[in-house]
């Protein structure tokens, strides 16, 4: 169990992740912000003990992933687009937001890989362990997904 003063930090360190990992399941800032508060319930009543900061990070990861696959069988979501979701991203750059809004319009095999390795910095080999898939599936996801990418933003570049 946490002190609330561990669980605050903790939650304020991880809040940004669960999110941007519950949003690209599914696209719905709603939803996310519900999936979001749950898993840091589940963090708050968790009577577990952790190893580390990494293994909380993981564990984290893993619930958000587990709780945005049952949202996304709800028979109440609703879809929201994507432009309206970006004002709750703080995106430096008109370029990172066209790039974020392309990594979210992948499907969702490719985005998780690419939001997990790029903007969560994890590597291939714990991708592979948190969603629980061979690593050479991981990299080709990476691959296929960046290839993907690339189209996607060189169409965009040429037609503007």
């Amino acid at each position: 169990m946490f002190t609330d003063e561990q669980f605050s930090r903790l939650a304020a360190l991880h809040m940004d992740a669960i999110f941007r990992i519950a949003l690209s399941y599914t696209k719905s800032r709603a939803d996310a912000d519900d999936i979001t508060q749950n898993t840091l319930i589940k963090l708050y009543r968790a009577d577990k003990s952790f190893d580390s900061q990494a293994h909380i990070k993981h564990w984290l990861i893993r619930v958000s992933i587990n709780e945005s696959k049952k949202a996304l069988l709800s028979p109440w979501r609703r879809l929201e687009p994507l432009e309206e979701m970006l004002p709750a991203f703080s995106l430096p750059s008109r370029e990172h937001s066209e790039l974020f809004c392309a990594v979210m319009n992948l499907p969702r095999k490719y985005r998780t890989a690419i939001l997990l390795y790029y903007y969560e910095d994890y590597s291939t080999d714990e991708i592979s362990k948190i969603l629980s898939i061979p690593k050479a599936t991981i990299c080709t996801h990476l691959k296929r997904g960046r290839e993907k990418l690339k189209i996607t933003l060189s169409e965009a570049k040429n037609h503007a």
